[in-house]
């Protein structure tokens, strides 16, 4: 066998020649600034988003502590008002569902319009028409007919109280409102229960009206027929009585009732009702 001979011609590889330790320390900081410089400017948008997204949840920068507790103050007092206006409003819609379910309405309806008054009292104007959202729970409970007698005869009569009780008018202008809203109210719910049952309830109390009249006036003597215009005007009459007496009282045990929970209220008192607290 032939012996195989090298090539005579080998490459040879160069390596390159060994650099110098400053040149080394040269270069790894050129380059790590580079990397620097470069996260920078992938990380300075993100970073300017989140900024901006904390700005508008809180209302302020970051730094800003004054800012800061301000936003949290308003948080916190809109959460107390709502937590406050759900809780009276679940309170006046179970305690009128009970009273209508234990048929002892009568004895407590002085008691319903008293929530929504505290709302207006202590939040504004604004708490007191979301207490009024009683009428949604009572539609979920007892249906269209409870909702709407609520509403009519305590809702709208609390809701105007504590509007008329928040900008401090005079006693006897709320009343006189209370008293009206009260009456319209009434002849409201007449009206609603005459489409329920299909029946005129408002003809037929002007008729036993009329008659009752009638028979008073020919036992005294009277030879006279009253019109239908002076029955309607005896009932106006009789309604708005009732309703002022019933507001009336209202009015004095409410102020009685927010005086001893430390509620001041916003309508000055009469001084016979002042002597007596």
């Amino acid at each position: 066998m032939r012996g195989l001979h090298r090539c005579p011609h080998q490459l040879l590889l160069v390596s390159p020649p060994p650099r110098s330790a400053p040149a080394c320390r040269q270069s790894a900081t050129a380059s790590s600034r580079g990397l620097r410089s470069s996260l920078a400017v992938f990380s300075a948008p993100g970073a300017r988003v989140a900024a901006a997204a904390r700005e508008q949840k809180w209302g302020h920068v970051e730094g800003d502590e004054d800012g800061g507790e301000e936003g949290l103050g308003e948080a916190l007092h809109r959460t107390r008002e709502l937590v406050e206006c759900a809780m009276f409003a679940a309170v006046a819609g179970l305690a009128y569902f009970l009273s209508n379910s234990l048929a002892i309405e009568n004895y407590f309806s002085c008691f319903f319009p008293l929530p929504i008054v505290i709302s207006s009292l202590r939040w504004g104007l604004e708490a007191s028409r979301k207490t009024v959202a009683t009428v949604l729970l009572l539609f979920t409970l007892s249906g269209p007919v409870k909702a709407s007698t609520y509403l009519l005869m305590h809702g709208v009569v609390g809701l105007i109280m504590g509007t008329v009780w928040r900008l401090e008018t005079n006693w006897i202008v709320s009343i006189i409102l209370c008293s009206i809203v009260r009456a319209l109210g009434a002849c409201g719910y007449v009206l609603v229960s005459s489409f329920l049952i299909r029946e005129n309830i408002l003809a037929l109390i002007t008729v036993n009206i009329h008659a009752s009249l009638t028979y008073i006036l020919t036992a005294a003597g009277v030879n006279t027929i009253p019109s239908m215009g002076t029955i309607y005007l005896l009932f106006g009459t009789l309604l708005l009585l009732n309703c002022g007496f019933f507001v009336f009282l209202l009015h004095v045990m409410y102020t009685v009732f927010l005086a001893k929970l430390g509620i001041k209220p916003s309508l000055r008192s009469p001084r016979w009702l002042d002597r007596v607290m």
